[in-house]
């Protein structure tokens, strides 16, 4: 599991929070695994390029799981 603080932000975009976390090579791509439905939040898969993620969410994406706080 990987942890990613927020550090006093409301919230990270699910297509930046992606590429930030190193586990696409491009915004672009991050677009396209989201639309293409490889990506889920809390268990549900996410269509939204720039859903709002926030403290408490876990993203999961490639065998990886992205713990929010």
């Amino acid at each position: 599991m990987i942890k990613f603080e927020l550090n006093g932000a409301e919230y990270i975009e699910l297509n930046k929070l992606l590429k930030l976390m190193n586990l696409v090579g491009t915004g672009g791509e991050a677009n396209i695994r989201i639309i293409d439905g490889e990506v889920k939040i809390n268990g549900v898969e996410a269509f939204e390029k720039r859903k709002k993620i926030r403290a408490g969410d876990k993203v999961f994406y490639n065998g990886e799981t992205i713990a929010v706080s």
